[in-house]
């Protein structure tokens, strides 16, 4: 994921939800920390996270990805 867009994305979900780093973390089974990471760009969740992400913010992957706009 070159461009850091999925985590532009991530963040920009969050907020919108008003879910802080931290407890999107406790529900995915990470800290605030590894969510931060996601975000700025230095790492990526792996395929099965990323999976859990996109349910539990009711999106689809490819559009965490930036590869569709719904």
């Amino acid at each position: 994921m070159t461009n850091n867009l999925f985590g532009k994305i991530l963040r920009q979900l969050r907020e919108e939800r008003n879910i802080s780093q931290s407890t999107l973390g406790k529900i995915l089974g990470f800290c605030n920390q590894t969510v931060s990471c996601w975000e700025s760009g230095k790492r990526e969740p792996d395929l099965d996270t990323l999976v859990e992400i996109a349910k539990y913010l009711e999106v689809t992957v490819d559009f965490l990805l930036g590869i569709s706009d719904c």
